[in-house]
This record gives structure tokens, C-alpha cells and sequence, in this order.
């Protein structure tokens, strides 16, 4: 993947050393794991939902004869790979003329450029794109736009969007649908999905993407499974940067009380460069402290200029101290950064091996009966 295309970062290959960053999509996951991999990024891949065709072309080929047989006023066009799904489908059966044929005389409104793009690529051409690139507003173009009582043919998008073709029915118009590929959930035992539900759950990711919305469902439906669906919520809600293509696709995290990270333009290089532009200005901590400056780029310290990566009990211990920013934190705080019953004396081990991993001998004071914090 070219690094020069407009929306992405520029390529610097320490740009995001030291950050863990969660990949959810399926299809197109290796154009952004590429993307972080080369800015200096550890990238956990666990698609959390599968784009599938149907074992049955049956339902697609029937619905198609309908569209043919209705000849729809409008044909409403909502993602670039449904389309050309559906034609390859309508070749296979030889319906591919005549699907072309009743298109070229519908009008075609569709929901963003690639769709239109998918539509140009079967030899025809569409009379207008939604203002938001969103099915909703694409729904409100035609009630707005065109008479009561037409007929419109929906290509949907994996999952039956049906308050959306309830409002086209409300309006009066007779709807008809295609639906040329689904989406699944993950599967409750991919190791994939747990590693991924468990490192969010325990902070141990800075950023996890997604690019469409049964992704976020997948991430859900999995955390419930493990029964740490609150635990991946509060840590998308605090730690962990939760980051979306687009106002679709982040709309169930908004749902669940996320905010997430979302791009102005709903594209992939610009999801891209949010990510690695959030990244590093606000998800990297800085200390002046007595022994040099002090950096924090998710498990990677950076002490006087000397990368260390730490373990993830050593960066939950440093985490709390870095954020105290020299002030004390107590053993009770540190135990608990730990995510762990109050234990002192464990608490105490894994300072032992921060200070050790560290290598900077006095970094890490200890303040008498109060707790520890940098040496500043």
C-alpha cells in the first residue's frame, strides 16, 4: 500500500513504536495492518465478522428475477462489493442482460464512491450520491427528491437494514431488496477473538479499528460470550482508543456509551492517519524526571533515549506512575493497576522487575509507608 495517498500519514517507520493497535475487519484487514505494521506498530489481527456468500445463490437469483420483472424506478446502490456480487450472480444464471438492461433504465442513486464506482464498472451510471454516505440519507434523498407510489429496488449491505425500507414504505412506495452477501459473527471459540477480548479487557491494547458496524457487534456478542462485555467497554470507554471508518460503523460503540475516533472523510487512509496522529500526540505520556526525560508510547519506555519494552504487568505499573507525574501513588493504587485483589507483596515483585527491566536505578522511588512515584 502506497504511503503517498492523500488522507495518509506520512510514512515514518518509528511513527507508532510501541503501540499495540487491534484489527477487527476481515475484508481489506491487510491494507491497515500494512499501514501500522511499517509505522512501527503491534498489530493483533481477530476478525470479529466474515463478509459470506450464501451456500444457495437460490435467494439471490429469485430476487433478481424480481427486479427484472419490476423494472424499479429506483435502484438504490449501497456498497461497491454487493454489487458486483450480485452481477457475478446474475451472470452465472444468465440474467446478466437483463439486469442491465432494466437498470440502465432505472435511475441509480448510490450511497458513496466506491459504490459508484462498482456501478460505473458494470456499464452504467448513477444520478446522484447520498449527502452523508449513509443508507439513512440516501432513504431521505428519495422520499425528498422523487413521488410517492414509485417502485425501489434496495441492494443491501449484509444485514436488512428494516427501519430504513420501512421509511421508503411509509412514504408509499413499493420496495423490493437483493441481498447478494451476509455477514457471520466470529466464532465463540476463535482464539483470535478471545486473544483480542482479553487484551482489551485488560488494557493491554492503546488502539483497536474497526470498518464496519457487525464488527463492533462481533467484538460485543465475543465479550459476552467470555463474560467481559462490561470490562471491553470500559476499556474502549477509557484506555483503549476505539477508532471507525465512518458514522455507521462507530454508531453501535456510541450506543454502548464509547466515543470513538472517527475520520472527517470515510475512508481508510484517513482512518489511518487519525489513528496514527492520535496516537502520537495524545496517547503518548512525557516526564522530565532527574535521571532524563521520560516517554511513554504504549509498551514501549523510552528512559534518557533508551527504548524499553515492557511486560504487561510492568507497563501497568509504570502507566500509574508516569500519570501521577512524580506524585506518590500508594501500593493499594498500584495493586489495583494490576487488576488484582490488594496484594502488597505481589504488588511489590512486579515493581522489583519494573525497576530491574528499567535499568535506571533510583527512577522509581520509594516514598517510606506512602507508596512510590518517579523521581522527578
Amino acid at each position: 500500500m502506497s504511503d503517498e495517498r492523500p488522507g495518509v500519514a506520512a510514512f515514518r517507520p518509528d511513527q507508532l513504536a510501541g503501540f499495540r493497535i487491534g484489527v477487527t475487519s476481515d475484508r481489506r484487514s491487510a491494507d491497515l495492518i500494512d499501514a501500522f505494521e511499517r509505522r512501527g506498530a503491534s498489530v493483533l489481527h481477530a476478525p470479529t465478522v466474515h463478509m459470506q456468500h450464501a451456500d444457495d445463490d437460490a435467494p439471490v437469483i429469485a430476487d433478481t428475477e424480481s427486479i427484472i420483472a419490476a423494472e424499479p424506478h429506483v435502484l438504490l446502490a449501497t456498497t461497491s462489493y454487493g454489487m458486483r456480487r450480485w452481477f457475478e450472480v446474475a451472470d452465472s444464471a444468465g440474467l446478466g442482460e437483463g439486469l442491465q438492461r432494466v437498470l440502465a433504465e432505472s435511475t441509480i442513486l448510490v450511497r458513496g464512491p466506491k459504490a459508484r464506482g462498482a456501478v460505473r464498472a458494470a456499464g452504467l451510471d448513477d444520478a446522484g450520491m447520498s449527502d452523508e454516505e449513509t443508507t439513512a440519507s440516501l432513504v431521505g434523498k428519495v422520499i425528498s427528491e422523487y413521488p410517492a407510489g414509485i417502485t425501489v429496488a434496495v441492494q443491501l449491505h449484509g444485514q436488512t437494514d428494516e427501519e430504513q425500507l420501512q421509511r421508503l414504505r411509509d412514504a408509499g412506495n413499493r420496495v423490493i431488496t437483493v441481498a447478494p452477501y451476509s455477514w457471520s459473527v466470529a466464532e465463540h471459540s476463535d482464539e483470535r477473538v478471545i486473544r483480542l477480548v482479553d487484551a482489551i479487557a485488560s488494557r493491554q491494547l492503546d488502539c483497536v479499528t474497526f470498518t464496519s458496524a457487525p464488527a463492533v457487534d462481533g467484538l460485543f456478542v465475543a465479550a459476552l460470550a467470555r463474560n467481559r462485555y462490561r470490562e471491553v467497554v470500559d476499556a474502549l470507554a477509557g484506555d483503549v482508543v476505539a477508532a471507525g471508518v465512518g458514522p455507521v460503523t462507530v454508531a453501535p460503540l456510541v450506543a454502548a456509551g464509547i466515543t470513538p475516533l472517527q475520520p472527517d472523510r470515510f475512508r481508510m487512509g484517513a482512518l489511518i492517519r487519525l489513528v496514527c496522529e492520535h496516537l502520537e500526540a495524545r496517547s503518548t505520556r512525557r516526564v522530565s524526571t532527574r535521571h532524563g526525560d521520560v516517554e511513554l508510547r504504549g509498551s514501549l519506555a523510552i528512559v534518557g533515549g533508551t527504548p524499553v519494552r515492557l511486560t504487561p504487568t510492568s507497563l501497568s505499573l509504570f502507566r500509574a506512575l508516569v500519570a501521577a507525574n512524580g506524585a506518590v501513588v500508594s501500593r493499594r493504587e498500584l495493586s489495583f493497576a494490576l487488576a488484582e485483589e490488594y496484594d502488597e507483596h505481589a504488588m511489590e515483585v512486579s515493581l522489583s522487575r519494573l525497576r530491574q527491566s528499567l535499568g535506571t536505578p533510583g527512577l522509581v522511588a520509594t516514598v517510606v509507608k506512602r507508596g512510590y512515584r518517579l523521581d522527578v
